[in-house]
C-alpha cells in the first residue's frame, strides 16, 4: 500500500515565529473588532455580547474529554491510524458538542437571571453552535499534530475575518445591536469548520477512515487522564467572566470584557509557542523536552514581559482612545490582568513538558490547586473590588501554579529545573528568529 507523501517540516523556531506573526494578525482583527462592539454597543451591550457569546465556546472545550490532546499524543505516536483517529475524534467531540449545548441551554436561565429574557433567549439559541466549536477545537489539533501550522494558522484567521465582516455589513446597514453581533460571533465557526472538515479529508491517507471502537478507546485512554487538565484550563481561561456575568452588572461585565481581551492578546507568543512546541517535543527524552521548554518560556517571557509593561503604562490612554472613556474606570483591572498574563504564559508552556511525556494528569492537579485558590477569592474579591477583584483572584492562582510546577519538575520528573530567567542569549535567539523571519 502506497504511503502518503510526507512533507519536510519546517524547524521549531522558524514556525513558531511564523506563527506568532501569524496570530499578531489575528490578535488585531480581534482588537477592531472589540473597538466597533465596544464604541457602538457601550458598555452594557458589550457585557450582553458577551453573556450570549461565551457559552459554546467555553463548553465544547469543558466537555472534549481531553479528546485534542490525546489525538495530538496518538497522531504523533500511531501515524498509520491517522484516518481513523481524526474520524473517530471528530464524531466524538461532535456527539459532546451536542450533549454539552442541551445542558446548557437548560442551565442558562438560572446563571443569567440579571439579563434582559431576549439576551437570555438568544443565548440559548446561539448553543447550537458549540458542536462546530469542538469540531474546530479537535481538527485544529489534528493539523498541528501533522506539522501543518499554516493550515491551522489559516483556519484561526478565518473566524476573526468572518466575524468583522458580518459586523461591518451589520453596521452599514444600521442595525448592529448586542444581538446582530451575537449573530455575527456565532456564525462565524460555520465556514470554519467546514474548512477544516475539507483540509482533514484530503489528508485522510489512503484508506477512507472509520470510526470505530477501537480508535475511541486508543483516545480516551489518554484523553481521560487529560480531560481534568482541559477542564482546569477551561475553567482558568474562562471562570472569571462566568462569575463577573453572574455576580456584577452588564455594564461591568461589559468593561471587564474589554480589558480582559486587551491583556489575552499578550498571549499570542505563549499560544504560538505550545502550538508548535507539544507536536514537536512528544515523544522526545525528557532532557530535550525540558531544554526545549526552558528555551521557549524564556524568549516568550522577554517578548510578553516587555509588551505588558507597555499596555500597563499606557493603558488607560489606549482605552480612552479605543475604546472610549466608559472604560476608563477597569483601568486598574487591565493592570493585575497584564502582570498575570506574562506569568500565566510561563505557566502554559512550562505544562506541555507533563504532556510530552504522557504525564497530563500531573498537570491536571496543578491546575486543579490553582482553580481551589482563585474560586474562593473571585466570590470574596469581585463584590469588594468588583472588576479589578476578578483580575487580583486570578493574579493569586497563576502565582500559586507557576511555583507548584516548578516542584512538580524536580519530584515527578526526578529532573533539575529549567532556566526561566532571560539572559543575555535569548535576546539574541528573539533578535536571529525576528531576523530570519524579516
Amino acid at each position: 500500500m502506497k504511503k502518503p507523501a510526507t512533507r519536510p517540516t519546517k524547524p521549531a523556531a522558524l514556525s513558531v515565529a511564523t506563527s506568532i506573526f501569524n496570530r499578531a494578525g489575528i490578535v488585531t482583527i480581534n482588537m477592531a473588532t472589540g473597538i466597533l462592539t465596544a464604541r457602538m454597543l457601550h458598555p452594557a451591550g458589550r457585557g450582553e455580547l458577551t453573556a450570549m457569546n461565551l457559552w459554546p465556546l467555553f463548553l465544547a472545550n469543558a466537555t472534549a474529554l481531553g479528546t485534542p490532546s490525546s489525538l495530538i499524543y496518538h497522531l504523533r505516536k500511531h501515524a498509520s491510524r491517522r484516518g481513523e483517529l481524526i474520524a473517530s475524534a471528530l464524531t466524538l467531540v461532535t456527539a459532546l458538542g451536542c450533549i454539552a449545548a442541551i445542558g446548557g441551554a437548560v442551565a442558562l436561565p438560572h446563571w443569567l437571571g440579571k439579563y434582559p429574557p431576549d439576551v437570555i433567549h438568544f443565548a440559548q439559541l446561539f448553543l447550537i453552535v458549540a458542536p462546530l466549536w469542538a469540531i474546530q477545537i479537535t481538527g485544529q489539533a489534528a493539523l498541528e499534530a501533522l506539522e501543518l501550522f499554516s493550515l491551522s494558522n489559516t483556519v484561526q484567521m478565518m473566524i476573526p475575518v468572518t466575524t468583522l465582516t458580518s459586523l461591518l455589513t451589520f453596521l452599514a446597514l444600521g442595525r448592529l445591536t448586542a444581538i446582530t453581533a451575537g449573530a455575527s460571533y456565532a456564525v462565524a465557526i460555520v465556514p470554519t469548520a467546514v474548512a477544516i472538515l475539507v483540509m482533514l479529508w484530503r489528508r485522510r491517507g489512503s484508506r477512507l477512515p472509520r470510526v470505530n471502537i477501537a480508535a475511541w478507546r486508543t483516545l480516551l485512554g489518554y484523553g481521560v487522564r487529560s480531560a481534568p487538565l482541559d477542564l482546569m484550563n477551561t475553567f482558568n481561561q474562562y471562570l472569571d467572566t462566568v462569575l463577573v456575568i453572574g455576580l456584577l452588572s452588564a455594564s461591568s461585565m461589559g468593561t471587564y470584557q474589554v480589558v480582559l481581551s486587551l491583556s489575552r492578546a499578550l498571549l499570542v507568543i505563549q499560544q504560538a509557542v505550545v502550538m508548535v512546541l507539544f507536536p514537536k517535543a512528544a515523544g522526545k527524552s525528557i532532557d530535550t523536552i525540558l531544554e526545549m521548554v526552558g528555551r521557549s518560556v524564556r524568549v516568550g517571557t522577554i517578548v510578553t514581559g516587555s509588551a505588558a509593561l507597555f499596555a500597563a503604562l499606557v493603558g488607560p490612554l489606549l482605552l480612552g482612545m479605543l475604546y472610549g472613556q466608559d472604560y476608563l474606570a477597569a483601568v486598574p483591572a487591565l493592570r493585575v490582568l497584564v502582570t498575570e498574563v506574562v506569568v500565566q504564559g510561563a505557566v502554559v508552556v512550562m505544562a506541555q513538558a507533563f504532556m510530552a511525556v504522557g504525564r497530563p494528569g500531573v498537570v491536571s492537579t496543578l491546575q486543579a490547586i490553582g482553580l481551589a485558590v482563585a474560586v474562593p477569592l473571585m466570590f470574596v474579591f469581585i463584590p469588594l473590588y468588583g472588576t479589578a477583584g476578578a483580575a487580583l483572584a486570578l493574579l493569586c492562582s497563576t502565582i500559586t501554579r507557576f511555583i507548584l510546577i516548578f516542584f512538580a519538575i524536580r519530584i515527578v520528573l526526578k529532573k533539575p529545573l529549567p532556566r526561566v530567567v532571560p539572559g543575555w542569549a535569548d535576546l539574541l535567539t528573539l533578535k536571529r528568529l525576528v531576523l530570519r523571519r524579516g
